[in-house]
């Protein structure tokens, strides 16, 4: 299994110039790539189905920086999950006509159920991250700001994978409270 790493990470603001009083929207984007997402085929959950172990869990979070040299935390830092469900079907949406049966996934993304079609469509859901963040301009207090965002992935041992963790830094943005 090839190695697993965080790709595209992004952040994006809203706009460039902030009163002290406005909330600071930022948009953090981000992938988890390699051998976690490559092993997370259909091949893979019907063997993990038939040896029971028929859930996966990935733990992310990500935690907005600010400062040059000695960065601060600013915001409230996402630490939250994505949980997979594998079960079996009859849903004809999802049976392929050459077999009898077929071991499929529910991605729950906060709490929020999503069945999708295709391998590659459920390896978004579940791989693919894209979160709002809100953090108060007077946090910040006057002048610029460079922001940026550390991003971290973590999941246990399962039939078809081992356990690992991965972490990546986002580029900085620059803002500017009057």
């Amino acid at each position: 299994m090839t190695e697993s790493k965080i790709s595209d990470i992004d952040i994006v603001k809203t706009k460039d110039e902030y009163a002290l009083n406005d909330s600071i929207e930022v948009n953090v984007s981000f992938k988890v790539d390699g051998g976690i997402r490559e092993a997370f085929n259909e091949t893979n959950w019907t063997k993990a189905y038939n040896n029971n172990d028929v859930s996966f869990k990935m733990k992310y979070g990500i935690k907005l920086t600010s400062g040059g040299f000695r960065k601060k935390e600013v915001g409230k830092t996402i630490d939250t999950y994505r949980k997979a469900a594998i079960f079996w079907t009859r849903n004809p949406k999802l049976v392929n006509p050459h077999k009898d049966r077929r071991i499929w996934v529910q991605v729950a993304k906060n709490f929020e159920p999503f069945i999708r079609l295709s391998e590659e469509e459920v390896r978004q859901e579940l791989f693919d991250f894209n979160e709002k963040i809100i953090i108060k301009a007077s946090e910040l207090g006057k002048g610029k700001h460079k922001i940026g965002a550390e991003v971290f992935a973590s999941w246990q041992k399962h039939d078809y994978t081992e356990p690992g963790n991965v972490k990546s830094n986002s580029k900085e943005i620059e803002i500017t409270i009057n």
